[in-house]
């Protein structure tokens, strides 16, 4: 049913768990609630909050340059600015594959490729994200060796060895690039704090072999063939 429902271009695989625990997903009229439900979208009715389903969609592929202050999600509940107000011009439904919080800014990949962005988002692939930090503080030789062995937080243990380096001394702040193949709640600031470093900005500059490059903040651009598949070899599809 998570396939059926994300190759529809409804949801990411992991979203579509949750509409189906949600009771919100029904096959020829009776709701389902098991993940491992099955049905024949070519002979079957399946519906989400009541509306059928459509076929399967073609697979689209954008690059979006989140803004600060804009939530990633297609919908939210306090009238914030998200990802759907920059989106209205599309005419497949994309949803955005994994998170940049609300304070921060740079690269997220919009899609309706379930099985790309299950894989980009599980931790069993090991996708490398790069970001541009600059955080209060002059970090010595003894902090960045901290950070690139990990770094302990709270209920979630050592993090991962992380990649860092230092780009530019401005003031009595740094400009850090810092690369993980986790995705731990807010695990890049988390790990800065864990260290003394508040940050002050933070922008996600690469997914994997995907760059953010020179677009502009709010927006969006199709990827290449070529990057698209990068991005499918670098999950093993």
């Amino acid at each position: 049913m998570q396939k059926i429902l994300s190759a529809a271009g409804i949801a990411s695989r992991r979203a579509a768990e949750d509409l189906i625990r949600d009771g919100r997903v029904s096959v020829n009229g009776k709701v389902v609630t098991e993940l491992g439900a099955r049905a024949d979208p070519r002979r079957d009715r399946v519906a989400v909050d009541g509306k059928q389903i459509g076929a399967r969609q073609a697979h689209v592929y954008l690059a979006f340059h989140k803004p600060v202050g804009v939530v990633t999600t297609l919908d939210d509940p306090e009238g914030r600015q998200s990802i759907a107000d920059f989106t209205r011009r599309v005419r497949q439904r994309v949803f955005p594959v994994g998170r940049l919080d609300f304070q921060s800014s740079g690269l997220l990949l919009l899609t309706n490729d379930g099985d790309l962005a299950l894989r980009l988002t599980h931790p069993r692939y090991h996708v490398e994200k790069t970001y541009r930090v600059k955080v209060h503080g002059r970090p010595d030789d003894e902090v960045l060796a901290h950070l690139r062995a990990g770094v302990r937080l709270a209920e979630d243990g050592v993090t991962a060895p992380a990649a860092v380096r230092v780009l530019d001394e401005v003031g009595r702040k740094t400009w850090l690039e810092m690369s993980i193949s986790e995705g731990k709640n807010h695990q890049i600031r988390r790990m800065c704090e864990a260290v003394r470093l508040p940050v002050d900005k933070l922008q996600r500059v690469r997914i994997g072999p995907l760059k953010l490059g020179n677009l502009p903040p709010g927006q969006l651009r199709p990827l290449s063939e070529a990057e698209v598949a990068a991005l499918r070899v670098a999950v093993g599809l």
